[in-house]
């Protein structure tokens, strides 16, 4: 399907929108499972982050947990939600013991997004393509703080939805060895033009030794539906032996509805109860 760019921005714009309003307004209040916060003062960003962290409710004396890093972790964000669902899985023994950590956004769309070609993508945010700046504050500031602090063991998982989906994507093509686990939610591959999806081939072939999961789930049909299907194909071409991978369309889901529905569902898939 082609898309003209004015067409394009007024579905990106839409989808911002409705982003919003599902973060803010109506938005409905979950209550928070126990858990710590921290601030780290990153060299990397020059800024103050504010870390949320879950740790599950039963451990033993020297048991050691897998860790999902959550973006779009703030109190205010996708942790409580999140966390509640984990949480709740764990308690019914329907998901492994893990530790959440969310990761409080500053500039969302600065932090997100990489660089791009296209004019209409920077009109979103004042300051946008720091991905690399961002990846680079978790994997040499975020992750040893955590690793220091907590019972985690070697697995690494990630998870993101949106903007943040993309950014989840984008880290598996530049650091797959960062995570072993990376789950995203309606991925915004529409940022520079789609290329991250259209270039799955080259950068797929240039990780052959990976070992690695992807779980990516999408809705959204008119901006994000093209390239899902542009990264499927680069996928079933390319994908090295070592990268499991699955793509699921969930049409009966929204942009605004995906997260919230699928994390209860996807999380104790990707980490079942022994």
């Amino acid at each position: 399907m082609v898309f003209s760019w004015s067409v394009a921005v007024r579905v990106l714009w839409a989808l911002l929108a409705g982003w919003m309003l599902a973060s803010c307004a109506g938005k409905r209040v979950v209550e928070t499972p126990r858990h710590v916060a921290f601030t780290i003062e990153s060299a990397v960003l020059e800024e103050t982050r504010r870390i949320n962290v879950y740790l599950p409710p039963v451990r033993a004396a020297g048991q050691r947990f897998p860790v999902i890093y959550m973006l779009d972790g703030g109190i205010a964000e996708d942790f409580p939600h999140v966390a509640t669902a984990i949480d709740t899985a764990i308690r019914a023994g329907r998901m492994a013991p893990v530790i959440l950590v969310g990761i409080e956004n500053t500039q969302r769309r600065r932090d997100m997004t990489g660089t791009t070609s296209v004019a209409e993508d920077r009109r979103i945010a004042p300051v946008v393509g720091g991905a690399a700046l961002f990846r680079d504050f978790i994997a040499r500031e975020l992750i040893p703080r955590i690793e220091a602090t907590y019972p985690v063991n070697e697995r690494r998982g990630i998870i993101g939805e949106s903007l943040a989906g993309l950014f989840v994507i984008e880290t598996l093509s530049v650091s797959p060895k960062l995570f072993d686990t990376y789950i995203a939610l309606d991925p915004s591959l529409w940022w520079n033009g789609g290329k991250l999806a259209e270039g799955a081939p080259v950068w797929l072939a240039m990780h052959q030794a990976i070992s690695a999961r992807l779980y990516l789930a999408w809705a959204e049909r008119e901006m994000i539906g093209p390239n899902i299907h542009a990264l499927e194909r680069g996928l079933s071409t390319s994908a090295p032996e070592g990268l499991q991978w699955q793509v699921v369309e969930r049409a009966d889901l929204s942009h605004e509805t995906i997260y919230r529905a699928l994390a209860p569902e996807v999380l104790p898939a990707m980490y079942p109860s022994e």
